[in-house]
């Protein structure tokens, strides 16, 4: 069971999200990338910097309620030396999006002014969401613009269409569909965005998927994760993923005929648990320079 499955998910849909992004980067002032803070390498497209040009550019690193702190402020650091704005926020329970606006006026100031300059009495400034799939678009357009018109679904690819939102007198919203790319060059990429649930689950083999999230779970273990399964450091010292699977399962008593472990339950628990927060805020990817 130390066979690593090679992700690839590039559904047809995918192509024409990216084409709806090209013809609506005419439209708008900023781009503003929501990217997950847990795996920022991973869930930033990297496409969308020759995408989007010359674009000023505003990072949104979402779910940072279940990313590690210290990694999240390395990684606003990390940003700011490239000269782009980043702000730590969670989407759903909307920490960090009271300085969302102040951000993209600040960003935007210049244009504003130049447009009051030119005798527009109301100028408006348009900006672009892009991200990639479950990455919490949706959750981030119901909260900024006080609707609830975006369909929000904890399951990757379900915005397919642009759409528009109105966030104050002199700022709108162009939303895009979640865009992954077509080959994921690195194998951890396409594991980590599998890890929080980007790929379908439907297209992979969730014991392998639960396998190398245990390895590398193993390397890194939190206090968390041992206190979910009644488990001590001494337990999972020189165990390997799978006999540390069966363990999860075992502890949690999912035994099916002849008393053997249901390592698939065992696989969908583990995966969902992570996917939940339940096992303490992880930072899988931390920037270069570290």
């Amino acid at each position: 069971m130390d066979k690593k499955q090679n992700i690839q998910w590039f559904p047809g849909h995918m192509t024409k999200a990216k084409r709806r992004i090209q013809s609506g980067l005419k439209l708008i002032d900023v781009v503003v990338e929501i990217i997950d803070a847990r795996i920022p390498v991973s869930s930033s497209n990297p496409e969308l910097s020759e995408l989007i040009g010359n674009k000023p550019k505003l990072v949104l690193l979402n779910k940072c309620d279940k990313a590690n702190r210290k990694a999240t402020q390395k990684w606003i650091n990390y940003y700011s030396k490239l000269g782009v704005k980043a702000l730590p926020v969670d989407c759903k329970s909307g920490i960090g999006l009271n300085k969302f606006v102040p951000a993209v006026r600040e960003l935007l100031a210049d244009k504003f002014d130049s447009q009051k300059a030119k005798g527009i009495k109301n100028p408006i400034l348009r900006l672009m969401i892009v991200g990639i799939p479950n990455v919490g678009k949706s959750s981030f357009i119901n909260r900024i613009s006080k609707q609830s018109r975006a369909k929000v679904e904890d399951r990757p690819g379900v915005t397919r269409g642009n759409q528009w939102y109105t966030i104050s007198n002199d700022l709108e919203m162009l939303d895009t569909p979640g865009v992954l790319w077509p080959k994921f060059d690195d194998e951890k990429v396409g594991l980590h965005l599998a890890f929080t649930g980007a790929v379908k689950d439907q297209v992979l083999d969730i014991e392998l998927l639960a396998i190398d999230f245990l390895d590398a779970m193993i390397k890194n273990v939190t206090p968390e994760f041992l206190s979910r399964f009644k488990l001590n450091q001494a337990d999972i010292e020189g165990v390997k993923p799978y006999e540390l699977l069966e363990l999860v399962g075992r502890k949690r008593g999912m035994l099916i005929s002849g008393g053997e472990i249901d390592t698939e339950r065992a696989a969908n628990l583990i995966m969902d648990e992570y996917r939940a927060g339940k096992f303490g805020n992880i930072t899988l990817e931390l920037p270069e320079e570290e």
